[in-house]
């Protein structure tokens, strides 16, 4: 198998966010990933499910050689030794952590969306995303990260809080 480079987008608003988010960095090495890169943390408003507390969300850039399918159940292996669970669709997490883009692929499985369906709708991931990589490029729609974040309609509010986990 090949190496990929891998965007990785991670969030947490329950118990100590950026202690969650720390933890879940460091243990993708052993989910296969060698870190290149980590945005800074920014605070988040909640999107979908808004009744909730705000999230700290980070963007990591990785390379592994783990196909993207086994990359999405080692992430949520992750996720599961943490003690994350996910009660409500869309609601308050632990730490989650999703797939944006793997390499150059495109894929739609019921399991897994590459790139990530929702990833240009979404300052939370787009910000982060474009300070760590903004001329990566969505397969699907052909517009650079930095392109996508310029034309985004979300208008939710996305802070700089520190300067993020330094790989």
């Amino acid at each position: 198998m090949r190496e990929v480079t891998v965007y990785l987008s991670l969030g947490s608003n329950v118990g100590e966010r950026e202690k969650n988010l720390r933890s879940a960095i460091l243990a993708l090495g052993d989910a296969g990933v060698r870190v290149t890169k980590v945005s800074a943390f920014y605070e988040t408003e909640p999107v979908d499910l808004r009744e909730q507390s705000w999230f700290l969300n980070c963007v990591v850039e990785g390379v592994t050689e783990v196909p993207a399918l086994e990359l999405l159940r080692e992430l949520r292996q992750i996720e599961s030794r943490m003690g994350s669970k996910k009660l409500v669709a869309k609601g308050p997490r632990l730490i989650d952590m999703d797939v944006l883009l793997y390499g150059q692929e495109t894929m739609g499985t019921p399991e897994l969306q590459v790139p990530h369906p929702r990833m240009h709708l979404r300052r939370f991931v787009l910000v982060p995303l474009a300070e760590i990589a903004p001329e990566a490029v969505h397969q699907g729609l052909k517009k650079t990260v930095k392109q996508l974040l310029e034309e985004t309609t979300d208008r939710s509010m996305v802070r700089k809080i520190d300067s993020g986990a330094k790989a």
